[in-house]
């Protein structure tokens, strides 16, 4: 299924593998602008590959968690398109320690990608959405929906905060049309949890939480960001749409 973005400039944040290329993969095919944002120059190599497909594309180096990178990356698509109609705060990391093993550079490790990540991206887009409006799309997880294994706390705790974050800027952002909603994902097959999905007794721990045998796929979840980028969403604020194989409702 394709939805209609032609005419969007769209900024996704950790674009360049995953979960976030599969974001703008689907997203360029469906006529958006893509700015592939990313540390990992692997986004440089997409961007090349949507244009070579047709499309409009770009790569910046971002680090989500600086501000002035975020401002310089938003001027910049300013400059070169006249606007920003999306924004898909999709980077962040995991980790997978107990609350005990937990420590502060931890606490650190996940928080400000994750959660302060989302904040600068979406205070960062304000200015250039105020005056045409936009879609603000932020990516949460299952995990801030239910304590779904041990040793997920502060993982679970950053994208918690990701999904009330959401909908207070839905409040405060809709006087200037501008939508905010999170997509949670579930179980999804990507690089950065290969490593988890390769242990055995991992494997089978995270599978008997899910209603079906398998893990879902980026493009699953791209179906979700693209619907929510696009007009097809025009009176949903604020919302939360899980993308997890029933894991929330097990």
């Amino acid at each position: 299924m394709t939805w209609n973005l032609e005419g969007k400039t769209i900024i996704v944040t950790g674009g360049a593998k995953g979960m976030g290329e599969a974001h703008c993969r689907l997203m360029s095919a469906c006529g958006a602008a893509i700015i592939v944002a990313d540390v990992d120059e692997a986004g440089e190599a997409l961007a090349d590959e949507l244009r070579a497909n047709g499309g409009t594309a770009s790569y910046t180096r971002l680090d989500v968690t600086n501000e002035d990178q975020w401002c310089r990356m938003v001027a910049n698509a300013m400059a070169v398109h006249g606007r920003v109609d999306g924004l898909v705060n999709n980077a962040g990391v995991a980790l997978l320690k107990s609350i005990e093993e937990c420590t502060v550079e931890d606490f650190d490790f996940l928080i400000r990608p994750n959660l302060m990540g989302t904040f600068l991206g979406c205070k960062s887009v304000l200015p250039a959405m105020k005056n045409a409006g936009g879609s603000i799309v932020n990516i949460g997880s299952a995990a801030a929906m239910k304590a779904v294994f041990p040793d997920l706390s502060l993982y679970s705790a950053s994208k918690a905060g990701v999904r009330l974050f959401t909908k207070v800027a839905a409040w405060e952002f809709r006087q200037h049309n501008i939508r905010v909603n999170a997509v949670h994902p579930g179980q999804i097959a990507t690089p950065m949890n290969a490593e988890l999905r390769a242990d055995p007794s991992l494997q089978k721990m995270m599978m008997g939480t899910i209603m079906y045998d398998r893990f879902g796929e980026p493009r699953e979840v791209a179906q979700a960001v693209a619907f929510l980028c696009s007009d097809a969403s025009s009176y949903m604020t604020g919302s939360d749409l899980t993308v997890d194989g029933g894991w929330t409702a097990n």
